[in-house]
Parts: structure tokens; C-alpha cells; sequence
């Protein structure tokens, strides 16, 4: 990929073999003069000697302007021509600080909560802007404000009188942008790799209004009030705009008529969910069918499945990591696969062409700020999780409670005595007393156990109290048995807590056990590690006893989900629990639910009288073997457990949290005029693409230190405008806007001058030199956008909206003000359809031409309306590209007469 820097002396070569076009051009007309009959020649003809150069709306002439040779011409012209280089480097400076607004705007975004299909409760983070309509309202403005502005300001600076630099610059930057901009983008995609535009449909509506604004344009110029426009035209043009947004919307939406037609549907990273052509279905087969069923009539379901889309990228993107690099922890990767999440998901228009502006002018690439969001936000969103953990609300409705501590006893039968222990917690400055009493359960007292009852009493500052219970042993084969203690009758301030009621459960040591799991069901998350799953042993616990038990593969997979298994327990005399340590694996995975299972088999006596009986014959056995065999081993009801193994609750959060933050839009904005300043005079490596994880940032090279040092004065007069995060961008968007304005005027009033200087027309300057300098930064742009998106949208999709839009507002609006002005002074508004009619119907040709050509690039031996086959390429390209020098040529020989127009 070719850097930003390889591009600027290429540029700068460029302008100047186009400026030397454009002299030797204006010595030709005025060589052949004298013998052309056309008035507009012998004007440009005589523009050395005869015109004066009027003053601009801030600058004035360059005096003294009389008896000025070609050395003081070409070198004024120069001046002016090196001092329109650098008002377009600051215009578009300032106009990153416009569109960083816009996208703080546009970009804003709220909770939705919504449930799933199970009724689980949801909270979704969705766009308050819908895609489309940003794209052609706030992101159109912000890219083409310059060339509107330049339009209005000059018909306030004529007088209210029509002028050739306005209109030609917006028809000239259509024509660069469609052709130029679009041969770029065809030629930058790596070979074999193709980007199809995804909003097909909106595509072909924007296309056709682009092309119409021309033609309605040529329309009101030479057809229906040739040589003025009226109010009602002017007003009709400027009403073409909303009626662009709504018409794009409504085929965005599926609205009214596209509701009856057949839809398909596709979806982009994070952004909203958008149709697409049945050729372009077809990508769609391999996903996810649950995920991609959406409802007719659209609504939240789609923003649902937006964030179900982008938590499956964060989570793919981790796995891939954790086999990358095995030797991170997994807060390392989530900060990795943050960082995936953010670069690699679409980015708006604006974004690009903050990025490009940036990168040209030495302030480093955005893109490197997101490992540094992506740390960030990892640890915001855990110090979160963790408060909610931790502030769980406890209800206490007193100041001070007694319970039981433990609330439950096993003891054996042969235990003796045993100690109850009674706590109180909260407030211990009083004296508290509490009564306590044995009750009988499956135990009785004076036969399994001796009955108690009493009186507790807590002094000050003491917080425990114990008692002992008496256990009756006895030589009889019976099942186990539990009785309780109550607590009753505490006194006030103190009250009963949670347990008040202990259970003690007794447990028969005449018999080898029944042996059995805990739980026939279990529940745990794959974070968990290592498992600890019970085995108990009740109804006796005479002797040793040996368990067998081994793990067994449901929907979950040994070696996957978890750790095969198998062995035995040893269960030593009177020991009456061991645990199973299962080894979960842990993959990362989102919404994980997969079964395991683990099986206990037959226990047998090792050693002793019981082992012995069991290996003679029955009728061998003796009265005692008889007997021992009563008591020996036997399985529970439960020897079978079923684990359901699902994600980590943290995990499933921290996802959520970061896909909801994962909004590159944030990085482009600002929080202080502090943040500004110091981006401001800070030098940062341009051609930094920010994709090699882990890798240090490069130093800056020499051309971003001489780009640093050139815009410097540019940098910090705009480092004043109000920080975006003030007022939700919106200050920033009033301020940014008055500034473009302000340089904008200064640009017309240098253009004008340059042009008259060295006798170039206004029509020539404004589609040569001022189109193309308002239009670099979204040539990067375009470019970055082409490379990086998976899609064409960003990169060529929205440069058909922006023409249009540049027409119905930047002519509109400047025609609707001056004939408004014209018709209240009792006049009409005076536009002289020469040059600009011909220029906008070659334009409109040309443009019915390119876009036809993007079409046939979609057929399937290409595959897209950017990149393909190298040689479909480089033809394409350059069959662009000579459409643009075409309309160059043609329209700068008409304006000086050498061929005839209208």
C-alpha cells in the first residue's frame, strides 16, 4: 500500500504541470484573439492589460496592478498559487475539527433494553442516527463544506451577482471525486481482493439524484429561464435536498413501496443491519440462520442482532488470539480482541477523512489510539463489574442479629459431644440474651441423642457464644437421622437472623455407607477451573471403602470442555466426603451451554470381615458373614451427574460492555482545550497503520516533522474551538462551521486574484486548482477507507450523495438567497449559462459513462465495483482517469472560446 507520504510530492507535481496547462492555455487564447470572433476570447484576451482585478470580500488587490511585466505576473502568481496550497492545508485542518464534531453527532448512541426470545431481558447499545441520513445530511456538509460555503460567500461578495468560481468549483470537485477519487480506489485493493458496494439500493438512488442535479441544473441554466433563475428555482433546488435523504431512507428502511418486494439481508460489523441484492445474499448462506431471520417490518430485532454480530467477532477474534499467543493471560487478550473489534469494524466517512487529514499533516494516525481505548476500556469496564459485585445492596433490618454459625451439623454417631456455635454481628455495645431448645426430627431425644435447652447471654463487645450436645451411640443398623435447635425469645435491641433454626444431621457408623453425588444436576461456568464435585457417604462409615467414577462426554467434549477422567476414592473408616476434581477448560466462549457427565460405580469394602465374606460362596457364609454383609457398601439414588458447563458471567459481561464501547467514533473526539494544545504541537508518525499488536509505535520521519512544523500555525489557531465533548459536538459544529467560512472566503478571494493575475478564468481556476484542493483530503480518505473496509461504502458509495448534495445546498441555497435578494429590489437574478451549462452537461455524460462502468464491474468474472483482477484494474483506473483529464480539457477550451458551447 502506498504511504501518505509517497503522495505529497506527487501532488504537488501534479498541480503544477496543471498550472503550466493552464498558462500556456491562456498564452494561446491570447495569441488568437485578435481573430476570433467570440467575445468571452477577446475578454480573456485582453485580461493582462485592460481588466482590473476587483477586491475580494477580505483581501484586496495586490497593488500597484498597472504596467506589470510576465516575470512580476508569474511570480505574484506564485505567491497567490503557494498561498492557496496552504489556506487548502488549513481549511482542511479545520475542517477535521468539523467533522470530528459531526461524528461525535451522528455517532451518538443509547440502551435499549429488549427481551430474547427465552423472555431474557437484554440491554443493547443502538445508533440514534440512522446510517443513511448521516451520511447524506452532517457527513456530506462536513466533506463538502468548503465547496458550499465558497458558493454562498461568493454571491455575498459579488453583490448578489452570479459568479463562475462557486458553481465551477462544485461541478469540478463532482467531477474529481466521481472519476479521480474512484480510479484511486479501484487501483489500491490488493490483487484478487474485491469491495462491492453493500447499500446497493441506496446506491442507486443517491446515483440518480447525483446525475439529475446536474441535468436539473442545465435545465434552469439554458433550458426553462435561460440566462436568469427565478425564485422558485432556486427554492426547488435547495428542496431537492431533503427530498434526496428521504427518498435514500426510505429505500434504506424499506419503506412504502419496498415493502412489497422480496428482501434479503446482510449485516454489517457493528453498525446497523442493511439489504442487500440477491447476489450479494448468497455470502450469507454460511452464517448463522437463527441470527439472520429478521422480521418484516424490522424494528429492534435488528439492533439485536447488530450486537449479537459484533459479540461473535469479539469472540472469534479472542479464540484466534488465544492459539496466536498462548502465552498471554486472558485480560491481555480481551484487550487484543478490543482492539480487533475496534479497527478492523466499519468506519463512518468522517472517520476517514480525519484520519487522512491527520496522517498528511504529521498528527499521527488515529488508528493508534486504539490499543491505548482498548486497555482503557478493558479496565473501566471490570473496575464496574467489580463495584456492582460489591455494592450489592444487603438488607439489614437491624442493628444487631444472632444466627447460628454454621447453620447445619453432621456428626457421627459415635462423636460423643459436639459444639453449637451461636454469633451475633452489627451492633455489640449491649448485653443480649437468646434462648435455645432441641427439637426432635427423624431423631429422637433420650434414644439417638440428649436432649438441651438454655439460655445464652452476650455481654458487651462479645459477638459468640457455644453450647454442647450429647449423641447417643448404639450398636443398631438404622438409616441416619437429624433433629433441630431453635433459637427463640432474643432480646431487644438484638433480633433473629438467618439461620435461627440449626439442623443436625447424625449420621450411623455401624454400616460401611451408602455412597452417592450431592446433586443429580450442577451448573458451573467454564472460568471456574477446577470443579469440586461432592461424593457422600451416609447411613454408616465403618471401614474402608473404595468408590470407582469416570467422566463421560455429552455436548461437551473431553479434551475441549474438559479434562477426561477416571479413578477411584478411597474412603478411610469414618470419613464420610471426598471430592472429584473435574478440570474445566476454558475457551472464551460466549453463551457457552454444553453437558458432562460424571458416573459413580459399585463401592466395595477394602479389608477387613466384609471383604472376606464377599469372596466365599453362599453357602459358606457363616452367621457372622451373614451379618457383616448387612452392612457392607451400597451406591445412592445418585451415581449419575450431569454438569451443564456455561460461560463466565464476568466474561459474558465484559463482552457486553466492551462491544457496546467498541465506537471508534470516540477516538476522533476531544475532551479539553488541554487535549487539543498538547495534539496540537505534538509530532506523530503518519504512515503508522497501528495493526501489529504489542509492536511500539514508530518515530516520525522527516516529511512528518517538516508536514508538523508547516501546519503548525494551522494546528493551533483551531486547537482554540471548543473541545467536542462540550454540548454533545454541537458547540464544536457552529464554531468549526464559521471558521470553514472564514478560510473559505479567503480561498475565493486568493483564487480570484491568482486567476486574474495570470489571466486564467474563474470557470479554469475553480475545476482545476480550488476542486482539487478541497477534495485531497477526501482522496485519502476514499483510499483508506477502500483498503481497510470490507465493503465500498465508505470509499465510493457516498461520493454519488455527497455530488448531489453539493448541488441542491451549494447552489440552492446561494441561488435561492440572490434571487430572493434580486426579487425584493425589484429585479431578476442574472446567471449567464456559458461555461457552466456546458461544463455540467460534459460532466453529466461522463457521469452516466462512470457509473455504468461500476455497474458492469459487479458481474462475477470481477466481482466488485473496486479491486478485481490486476488488468481489470489498471483498465479501469485509467479509463476513469481519462474521463476527468477529458472534462479538464473540454471544459477549459470552452471557457476560452476554442470550441463552441451554449
Amino acid at each position: 500500500m502506498a504511504s501518505t507520504t509517497n503522495f505529497r510530492p506527487k501532488l504537488a507535481m501534479g498541480t503544477f504541470v496543471l498550472l503550466s496547462v493552464a498558462l500556456s492555455m491562456t498564452t494561446a487564447s491570447v495569441t488568437n484573439g485578435a481573430s476570433s470572433p467570440s467575445n468571452r476570447s477577446i475578454h480573456a484576451a485582453g485580461q493582462h492589460s485592460d481588466t482590473k482585478c476587483q477586491d475580494g470580500l477580505i483581501l484586496s488587490v495586490w497593488q500597484p496592478e498597472d504596467n506589470l511585466t510576465t516575470g512580476d505576473r508569474i511570480a505574484r502568481g506564485l505567491v497567490y498559487f503557494f498561498s492557496l496550497l496552504y489556506l487548502f492545508i488549513g481549511v482542511s485542518i479545520v475542517s477535521d475539527r468539523f467533522m470530528a464534531a459531526i461524528e461525535v453527532i451522528t455517532s451518538k448512541e443509547k440502551e435499549v433494553r429488549v427481551k430474547k426470545a427465552g423472555g431474557e431481558e437484554q440491554i443493547v447499545v443502538v445508533r440514534v442516527w440512522n446510517e443513511t441520513v448521516a451520511n447524506l445530511t452532517l457527513m456530506a456538509l462536513g466533506s463538502s463544506a468548503p465547496e458550499i460555503l465558497l458558493s454562498i460567500i461568493e454571491i455575498v461578495a459579488k453583490n448578489f451577482k452570479a459568479g463562475d468560481l462557486g458553481p465551477g468549483t462544485i461541478v469540478g470537485s463532482a467531477a474529481y471525486n466521481l472519476f479521480v477519487i474512484m480510479a484511486i480506489c479501484v487501483l489500491v485493493i490488493p490483487d484478487g481482493e474485491v469491495r462491492k458496494i453493500k447499500h446497493l439500493r441506496v446506491f442507486f438512488v443517491t446515483a440518480t439524484w447525483s446525475v439529475f442535479a446536474y441535468i436539473w441544473l442545465y435545465l434552469i441554466l439554458a433550458q426553462i429561464s435561460p440566462g436568469r433563475v427565478d425564485m422558485w428555482e432556486g427554492f426547488l433546488t435547495f428542496l431537492f435536498f431533503p427530498a434526496t435523504v428521504i427518498t435514500a431512507y426510505v429505500a434504506d428502511r424499506r419503506l412504502l413501496v419496498y415493502k412489497y418486494i422480496s428482501k434479503q439481508y446482510r449485516m454489517n460489523r457493528r453498525g446497523v443491519i442493511v439489504q442487500v441484492e440477491a447476489e450479494s445474499a448468497m455470502e450469507m448462506n454460511n452464517r448463522d440462520d437463527k441470527l439472520n431471520t429478521i422480521d418484516e417490518n424490522g424494528g429492534i430485532s435488528e439492533e439485536v442482532r447488530d450486537f449479537e454480530e459484533s459479540r461473535r467477532e469479539y469472540i472469534s477474534a479472542l479464540k484466534d488470539l488465544r492459539k496466536k499467543y498462548p502465552q498471554h493471560d486472558l485480560e491481555q487478550l480481551e484487550i487484543m480482541a478490543q482492539e480487533q473489534l475496534m479497527n478492523k469494524g466499519p468506519k463512518s466517512r468522517a472517520f476517514y477523512r480525519i484520519q487522512a487529514t491527520r496522517k498528511m499533516m504529521g498528527s499521527g494516525n488515529i488508528m493508534r489510539k486504539i490499543s491505548e481505548r482498548a486497555q482503557s476500556d478493558l479496565s473501566e469496564v471490570k473496575a464496574e463489574l467489580q463495584r456492582v459485585d460489591v455494592d450489592e445492596p444487603i438488607e439489614e433490618d437491624a442493628a444487631c442479629r444472632v444466627f447460628f454459625e454454621p447453620g447445619h451439623y453432621t456428626v457421627m454417631e459415635s462423636v460423643g459431644e459436639f459444639e453449637v456455635r451461636v454469633v451475633r454481628r452489627g451492633d455489640l455495645a449491649s448485653t443480649v440474651t437468646v434462648d435455645y431448645e432441641t427439637e426432635d426430627g427423624s431423631a429422637e431425644a433420650g434414644s439417638d441423642y440428649i436432649g438441651k435447652k438454655g439460655t445464652l447471654t452476650f455481654a458487651p463487645g462479645v459477638d459468640e457464644q457455644r453450647f454442647q450436645i450429647q449423641v447417643i451411640d448404639d450398636d443398631v443398623f438404622e438409616q441416619d437421622e437429624h433433629f433441630y435447635i431453635r433459637l427463640s425469645n432474643v432480646s431487644e435491641p438484638a433480633a433473629l437472623s438467618t439461620p435461627k433454626v440449626a439442623t443436625v444431621m447424625i449420621l450411623d457408623d455401624d454400616h460401611s455407607g451408602i455412597f452417592a453425588l450431592t446433586s443429580r444436576d450442577h451448573e458451573l461456568v467454564e472460568s471456574i477451573g477446577t470443579y469440586e464435585l461432592k461424593v457422600q457417604r451416609y447411613s454408616g462409615a465403618r471401614g474402608r471403602v473404595r468408590v470407582p467414577y469416570w467422566t463421560e462426554d455429552g455436548t461437551a467434549k473431553a479434551g475441549k470442555d474438559f479434562e477426561a477422567l477416571s479413578g477411584e476414592l478411597i474412603f478411610e473408616n469414618n470419613e464420610i466426603e471426598k471430592v472429584i476434581q473435574l478440570v474445566i477448560t476454558e475457551e472464551g466462549s460466549y453463551e457457552k451451554d454444553v453437558l458432562m457427565y460424571v458416573n459413580l460405580g459399585e463401592p466395595q469394602q477394602i479389608g477387613g470381615i466384609i471383604e472376606a465374606a464377599e469372596r466365599k460362596a453362599p453357602e459358606e457364609l457363616t452367621e457372622e458373614d451373614k451379618m457383616a454383609l448387612l452392612g457392607r457398601p451400597k451406591a445412592g439414588d445418585i451415581v449419575r451427574a450431569q454438569l451443564r458447563i456455561k460461560e463466565s458471567k464476568e466474561f459474558k459481561n465484559t463482552v457486553d460492555k466492551l462491544v457496546q464501547r467498541a465506537n471508534a467514533s470516540i477516538l476522533i473526539g476531544t475532551s479539553s482545550w488541554k487535549e487539543q494544545f498538547v495534539e496540537a504541537i505534538t509530532v506523530s508518525a503518519g504512515d503508522d497503520d497501528g495493526e501489529n499488536e504489542g509492536e511500539e509505535p514508530p518515530t516520525p520521519s522527516c516529511m512528518d516533522y517538516i508536514m508538523h512544523f508547516v501546519t503548525l500555525f494551522w494546528k493551533i489557531i483551531f486547537a482554540f474551538i471548543p473541545p467536542t465533548d462540550m454540548a454533545g459536538g454541537y458547540l464544536c459544529f457552529v464554531v468549526s462551521i464559521f471558521c470553514i467560512g472564514v478560510v473559505t472566503a479567503i480561498i475565493g478571494d486568493v483564487a480570484s486574484h491568482f486567476g486574474c493575475t495570470l489571466g486564467i478564468k474563474d470557470s479554469v481556476t475553480a475545476i482545476i486548482f480550488v476542486a482539487l484542493g478541497t477534495s485531497i483530503p477526501d482522496t485519502f480518505a476514499s483510499k483508506v477507507a477502500a483498503i481497510q473496509d470490507k465493503y465500498a461504502d465508505a470509499s465510493v458509495g457516498n461520493v454519488t450523495g455527497s455530488n448531489a448534495v453539493n448541488v441542491f445546498l451549494g447552489i440552492g441555497v446561494a441561488w435561492t438567497i440572490a434571487a430572493c435578494y434580486h426579487s425584493f429590489h425589484g429585479r431578476e437574478f442574472e446567471v449567464e449559462p456559458g461555461t457552466l451549462a456546458f461544463s455540467v452537461t460534459l460532466f453529466c455524460s461522463e457521469a452516466l459513462v462512470a457509473i455504468v462502468v461500476l455497474m458492469i464491474r459487479r458481474n462475477p468474472k470481477i466481482g466488485g465495483e473496486l479491486g478485481g483482477p490486476k488488468k481489470a484494474k489498471i483498465v479501469t483506473s485509467i479509463f476513469l482517469f481519462s474521463l476527468w483529464i477529458v472534462y479538464l480539457l473540454i471544459s477549459s477550451l470552452e471557457a476560452y472560446g476554442i470550441i463552441k458551447g451554449f
